[in-house]
């Protein structure tokens, strides 16, 4: 077990003391990871015990990304971490390049920016047009008229240009798009507007062409924001892992680059820190968390011979591992390379609406092309001609189309974040709609993720020498076993406490030694076991806690009908009484190429899986599921990779992120038939040259609307 480190200001932030490599001095800010902390007093205690060092200009901790940013370009890494773990605090580094990409939206930012132009230019129109309806003179209608070219037109070239750039990328390579028959729409109307308005002519269509750019663009940024909460998993994985390692030379321990690490090179891994290779332990002997990696809920016991996966973390004394595969050869670097190609068959999911689109945009244009070469040929009037196509064209605009997928997905997200779930992918109702099958990961997914000791088997007595030994030790056995001491057992008087890394802690009662730790340490058969004085060792008894919610979902879930199953990299032991309880069936010690395997199988039979997990043993079976659900306890990783976060304790509200996809799709499908309603009626009195453009963008504002309205019968 670890020597103890100073306890945090916050009780429920514990951390495994820090002994890091001397690492070189980075040049401006750096960022490190936080694992323990989760309230308002762990930001204040690490932002002020930061700011107190020399050298340190400031420091900011991001409580939901769980990381801190500091601005101390003359200190050194490791001593950052180590002031870090003198105030209570585990801290890992973290290469802050590889998350830059993921921490901005500039084109969200553009979106907003032309949707408010936009909207600001119509309302200006349309106070022009109401002038003019109300009986202007003609000298006012044609000035009210030019001014509003003066704001239509440069509002639609930098407003439009979403649709435009579009457009012009998809007639570039020989297709159609949705965008195709809108750019067309919005040009051909303000030119003829343009062209009107110089003829002195009465009507003009600026209005009606800002209003669908406006509309339009609403829908865009709908869709546009349900995309991006979703960063990538395989980036968050790269971030992960340690950009510096403590390599053996002749000379003694040196800090190095990870990436100068080769097969062969002796690593020192210090107390609390994650390995950065996969390795042999060739010194040393330790207590190894895998969790992470193979969803194990007890740390393993490791010594020379043991094989290290790089990501276990150390949680006894330093170990030296012998590097066996370095840089993109690790079980790390594997798993990012599993996550990179799950992602990218996810990404190849095609949205309803583009589906939709691909059928709608070649009949527009032919209708509109119809519509004009018709009327030319009875009337042989190019300009009434090209009047009522354009009528025909805007009011078949996708404009409902293009807002019946993202209003509704919109209000989905809404009711479940009110819920308890954040939704982070643009497809992912739409997935989740048509999942048939759960699987759920055990160690923190259907538990709590911890080991739970129960101390009431031993006497009053034993529990206060248990509880006194205990609280001698920041070892994760030693925290749950305090954790689950009662309250009223005070712990005994002890003398010569002594911790022995990797085995456990001793010390004296009443003249008589007394232990606690590996069995095989104290001469039991199994962990953790307290011996005291020449008694016979007692092993305690542990077990897992279910989540909250885990049994109501599990029975919701197969209600409805779903498949649901636990794929686990623990042991069978745990994972078969967990299965048992929820009545469900189980299967153990799964690698996460395993995990991937039983995902494509299902898939190839025709299922549609949702994985609920939040290991990075899951992480590739998250990303690779057709849907997947992290809680926000999970990794990074874990949560990146999926596509919905459970942001609450309990798992109760994942029937209700399927029943609320189920509810959004048949949304969707009546949105659909309002749109294709519309058009039957409104096409034949456009192509009849009964509907003018304007009436034509009024009818088009009117479906929109009533689609935003369906859609809000969500929330």
């Amino acid at each position: 077990m670890s020597v103890a480190a100073p306890i945090a200001a916050c009780p429920g932030c514990v951390a495994a003391p820090q002994a890091v490599a001397n690492i070189p001095a980075q040049a401006g800010e750096v960022t490190l990871h936080l694992p323990p902390i989760h309230c308002a007093a762990c930001i204040g205690t690490i932002e002020r015990g930061l700011a107190a060092m020399p050298g340190v200009r400031a420091a900011r901790v991001n409580l939901s990304r769980k990381r801190v940013v500091i601005d101390a370009p003359s200190v050194p890494v490791d001593q950052l971490v180590q002031a870090i773990a003198g105030l209570g605090y585990e801290a890992q580094p973290l290469d802050a390049q590889m998350m830059q990409a993921v921490e901005t939206d500039p084109e969200g930012r553009k979106l907003l920016t032309k949707l408010a132009v936009a909207g600001f230019a119509m309302m200006n129109v349309m106070l022009f047009s109401v002038a003019v309806w109300s009986g202007a003179a003609e000298a006012t209608r044609i000035l009210f008229h030019w001014l509003s070219a003066l704001i239509a037109v440069p509002t639609l070239i930098y407003s439009a240009q979403v649709f435009f750039g579009s457009a012009w990328r998809a007639l570039r390579v020989g297709r159609l798009n949705m965008d195709v028959p809108i750019s067309l729409a919005i040009i051909l109307a303000c030119g003829l507007s343009i062209y009107e308005t110089a003829q002195g002519s009465e009507q003009v269509y600026f209005d009606a062409a800002l209003s669908l750019t406006f509309f339009l663009l609403i829908g865009r940024y709908l869709d546009h924001r349900t995309r991006i909460a979703a960063r990538s998993a395989a980036q968050e994985l790269s971030a992960l892992e340690l950009p510096w390692a403590t390599r053996v030379t002749p000379d003694g321990p040196q800090a190095v680059a990870v990436t100068d690490l080769r097969p062969g090179d002796d690593v020192i891994i210090a107390s609390g820190m994650r390995a950065p290779v996969d390795g042999e332990i060739i010194k040393g002997t330790t207590q190894m968390d895998r969790s992470f990696l193979t969803g194990e809920s007890l740390a393993i016991d490791a010594g020379p011979g043991t094989l290290i996966a790089a990501g276990e973390i150390n949680l006894g004394a330093a170990i030296t591992l012998r590097a066996t595969a370095v840089g993109e050869d690790t079980t790390l670097r594997r798993m990012i390379a599993m996550v990179e190609t799950a992602e990218g068959a996810k990404n190849r999911y095609t949205a309803l609406a583009d589906r939709a689109a691909q059928v709608y945009a070649p009949l527009v244009h032919l209708l509109a092309f119809a519509t004009f070469f018709g009327w030319f040929v009875v009337s042989g009037d190019v300009a009434k001609a090209l009047n009522i196509a354009i009528a025909v064209l805007i009011i078949t605009c996708p404009c409902a189309l293009g807002l019946a997928v993202p209003a509704v997905m919109t209000a989905a997200a809404g009711r479940l974040f009110r819920h308890g779930l954040l939704v982070k992918d643009a497809t992912a109702i739409e997935r989740l709609a048509e999942v048939d099958t759960v699987i759920f990961d055990k160690t923190g997914t259907l538990t709590e993720g911890h080991a739970r000791i129960d101390p009431t088997v031993l006497s009053a007595q034993d529990q206060a020498i248990l509880a006194a030994l205990a609280s001698q030790s920041q070892h994760p056995v030693s925290r749950a076993i305090t954790a689950a001491m009662p309250a009223d057992i005070r712990p005994a008087e002890l003398s010569d406490v002594t911790e022995t890394a990797g085995q456990g802690i001793s010390a004296l009662w009443q003249g008589r030694v007394v232990q606690l730790g590996r069995g095989a340490w104290v001469g039991a058969a199994g962990s953790p076991a307290l011996k005291i004085g020449d008694a016979a060792p007692i092993v305690l008894p542990m077990s897992e806690t279910l989540r909250d919610g885990a049994k109501d979902a599990v029975a919701a879930l197969t209600q409805r009908g779903l498949e649901v199953s636990i794929l686990s990299g623990d042991a069978p032991a745990p994972v078969d009484k967990i299965a048992k309880t929820l009545g469900v069936p189980g299967r153990s010690e799964l690698s996460p190429d395993d995990k991937c395997t039983v995902i494509r199988d299902q898939t190839a039979s025709g299922k549609n899986v949702l994985m609920v997990g939040d290991g990075l043993n899951d992480t590739a079976a998250l990303a690779l599921a057709h849907a997947s659900i992290s809680p926000a306890s999970a990794l990074d990783a874990s949560r990146a990779a999926s596509d919905v976060v459970l942001l609450g304790r309990s798992l109760r509200e994942v029937p209700l992120a399927i029943a609320t996809s189920k509810s959004a799709r048949l949304r969707v499908l009546e949105n659909f038939a309002i749109a294709a309603g519309y058009n039957m009626i409104a096409v034949p009195l456009a192509i009849a040259g009964i509907a003018t453009p304007l009436t034509a963008a009024i009818a088009m504002s009117l479906s929109s609307i009533t689609v935003l309205l369906n859609a809000l019968r969500l929330r």
